[in-house]
């Protein structure tokens, strides 16, 4: 049985800026010869293109680099990683206030997706001395 690649957990949340989601269309425009343009479904599920950019440490570039280029084989293998908008953030009630425990923590949500990398590598930029920034996108598994 293959193994399931894990997101390397000590890589930072994505960063706000920079992220992006999108569909896969699964519609197949129908033929007419005239009137207005005619829609079916072509397939049901639907993969989700998400844009993700992560500020790294040097370690950090190192950690990412050995995960796309040797773990992930430069992108061709299917990965988890945790959702950027909901894991680890707190369970809200209605009007905004965190939902705690009986303890007093706040309860956290938990979401991860199955993703592979964009057809695009990821590109890097430095952005300050020794703070790298990695683009790039996933397609999010239905």
């Amino acid at each position: 049985p293959a193994m399931t690649l894990i997101w390397p957990a000590d890589l930072p949340r994505p960063n706000r800026d920079g992220y992006q989601v999108g569909i896969e269309d699964p519609r197949l425009r129908k033929s007419a010869e005239t009137g207005p343009p005619g829609w079916r479904r072509r397939w049901s599920s639907v993969a989700r293109s998400v844009s993700l950019t992560v500020d790294l440490s040097r370690s950090q570039k190192a950690v990412f680099d050995q995960f796309h280029e040797e773990a992930a084989g430069y992108g061709a293998l299917p990965f988890e990683m945790p959702d950027p908008v909901t894991d680890g953030w707190p369970l809200l009630t209605a009007d905004g206030a965190p939902v705690l425990t009986s303890g007093g923590a706040p309860v956290l949500l938990a979401a991860r997706w199955i993703c592979l990398f964009g057809a695009t590598p990821p590109v890097e930029t430095l952005v300050r001395p020794l703070t790298f920034r990695k683009s790039f996108d996933v397609w999010v598994m239905p």
